[in-house]
């Protein structure tokens, strides 16, 4: 993770995956292993399905993107 990207703020087209993988990397760093697969799982699933911004290749915003994951990794934390 680097920089503020000021040129692109407020546009909701910022790719969240680098920071949502850098929390389920400090997940694994607490010892919370399977939570931090379910993070890792998330994000797999979101770039297997294309949901994602468009410097991916995806059409979807930042916050998007952001809810799209956070509702997974729920569901997949209760199953």
């Amino acid at each position: 993770m680097h920089g503020s990207a000021p040129n692109i703020a407020g546009k909701g087209i910022a790719n969240p995956l680098g920071s949502v993988l850098t929390a389920g990397m400090l997940l694994e760093f607490l010892g919370w292993k399977a939570e931090a697969q379910v993070v890792h799982g998330a994000v797999k699933e979101a770039l297997l399905k294309n949901y994602l911004t468009p410097e991916l290749g995806g059409t979807k915003k930042t916050a998007e993107v952001g809810d799209w994951i956070a509702e997974r990794v729920s569901q997949i934390g209760t199953t």
